[in-house]
């Protein structure tokens, strides 16, 4: 159950799946980080947590996600300097804990790429049908939203009257499509959807802070009305649902052996994507809450209805926000639903996983079998599913997976010292105890209900892994093929 995957083959993989050019400097990592991290959390789930949970202290929530997300960061840093390869936290934790921790993370990254893709896509369909709506185009609302709602407070399920977010089907099926019939975004592409994201954001800072009411932001920490419900908790519990909004920063470390200088590029670019964005995040939340009460804000378009708030004046603002907002979703959609096959692919390769999931595409050159499961199942969670039920699933699996990141830096200095390491974790052992620490402490603030959710898909792993995956590890097998 234990067994590791040796280092040497880990290095062996480097050398033969790809062969990349280090092109890649600072300022183009510090690009892919922010085209990664900047979707659904910024254009939806600031609502949420602001309206449910922190109230304008939703800028703290995200300055304590913010700090966590640089204690894994950092871990991240030096995993994907030393082990440049496909799989990331997978990989890391096959290197450092063994096989049924491997198994366990890769099962377990399932809830950040095929569940986030659905929460994206739910918030792509609020924006989507709000644009439309300004051209006189109505969907109506009984085929564009969930057919429940979801209070995380109380774990509670109310209708909606709704049938079927079928917006949100639409947009995983178009782009399941594309990616089954193959698709690259080259570094050109995610650097103009980077522009027009921030360059909208900060349109939106800078017209809403002439729009902002003093009147929205006191009081600044609402009273506590329960668990989790404003007050200091509700500031955690925040920070907990809104860590969604940094998700995509480890994609900066699958991108290590094509750094020019790992040692400090890779620094650069985790940390100063997630600075940039925790900077845009605090003025967009602060500006979000000033325009519009923050009980007004628990819908699937906040920034949209911050801008519909400042009336005639602020309309033309309108077009841009959400032509920003829909470009963007959707890049998030596509790097989703690229990343989850990705997964698979790694755990089928070495027999963790049937080998169907790691067959490719004669004609297209892609894993199409594992890329139209993985849209199959995002496409009913997109349309049934409430947007804050997914959210919270998205950030207590990313929140567990950082965990196992920080606790393989643990194991691997004391076991593996001498290995090389172009970039070490900084005062080490506090960092990665204290990324850790801290994520655990996130994860304890998301509601029960969550844990329970997150429990039942590990206990479901688990039982895969016993009746399946031990049995045909080529790790331990090495007689077996997967081929």
């Amino acid at each position: 159950m234990f067994n590791k995957k040796p280092l040497a083959i880990l290095m062996k993989e480097t050398q033969t799946e790809g062969g990349l050019k280090r092109t890649l400097t600072a300022n183009n990592l510090i690009s892919l980080g922010i085209g990664a991290i900047i979707g659904a959390g910024i254009f939806t789930l600031t609502g949420t947590a602001a309206a449910q949970h922190a109230g304008p202290a939703v800028v703290l929530s995200f300055i304590l996600a913010g700090v966590a997300c640089a204690f894994a960061g950092l871990c991240y840093s030096e995993f994907a300097s030393m082990i440049p390869i496909a799989g990331s936290a997978y990989t890391y934790a096959y290197a450092t804990m063994g096989e049924f921790i491997a198994w366990i993370i890769g099962w377990d990254l399932i809830l950040e790429y095929l569940f986030g893709a659905s929460t994206v896509a739910v918030s792509w369909s609020g924006y989507m049908v709000s644009f439309l709506k300004d051209f006189g185009i109505s969907i109506p609302a009984s085929i564009a939203q969930a057919p429940y709602n979801y209070d995380s407070t109380t774990g509670v399920f109310t209708a909606t009257g709704a049938v079927i977010n079928f917006p949100a089907i639409f947009i995983v099926a178009i782009i399941t499509t594309l990616l089954v019939v193959g698709i690259s975004e080259s570094a050109k592409f995610n650097n103009i959807i980077v522009v027009v994201k921030v360059a909208v954001i900060l349109l939106f800072i800078g017209f809403g802070l002439f729009y902002i009411n003093k009147d929205n932001l006191i009081p600044f920490i609402p009273a506590s009305e329960g668990p989790g419900a404003f007050g200091f908790d509700g500031i955690v519990r925040g920070a907990g649902i809104i860590f969604f909004a940094y998700i995509g920063f480890d994609a900066v470390s699958t991108a290590a052996q094509e750094a020019k200088n790992p040692q400090k590029d890779m620094p650069r670019g985790i940390l100063g994507s997630l600075i940039i964005c925790t900077i845009i995040y605090i003025l967009v939340g602060l500006v979000m809450t000033g325009m519009v009460n923050y009980k007004d804000l628990n819908v699937p378009d906040p920034v949209a209805v911050a801008v519909n708030a400042g009336g005639e004046s602020l309309f033309w603002l309108r077009f841009p926000i959400k032509i920003g907002a829909i470009a963007g979703l959707s890049s998030v959609i596509l790097v989703m639903l690229m990343g989850q096959p990705r997964i698979f692919y790694s755990m089928s390769r070495d027999g963790l996983l049937p080998k169907f999931f790691g067959k490719v595409h004669p004609k297209f050159q892609t894993p199409y079998i594992t890329t139209i499961l993985t849209g199959f199942f995002a496409m009913l969670m997109a349309g049934f599913a409430p947007i804050n039920l997914l959210g919270e699933l998205v950030s207590i699996g990313t929140l567990l997976a950082f965990v196992i990141v920080c606790g393989g830096i643990l194991v691997l200095r004391y076991t593996n010292p001498d290995i090389p390491r172009p970039f070490k974790t900084p005062l080490f052992p506090v960092v990665p105890i204290l990324g850790i620490l801290v994520c655990l402490y996130l994860m304890q603030g998301l509601p029960w209900h969550t844990w329970e959710r997150l429990l039942i898909w590990m206990a479901l792993g688990i039982i895969i892994y016993f009746a399946y995956s031990r049995k045909h590890s080529l790790l331990r097998n090495p007689e077996k093929t997967n081929e």
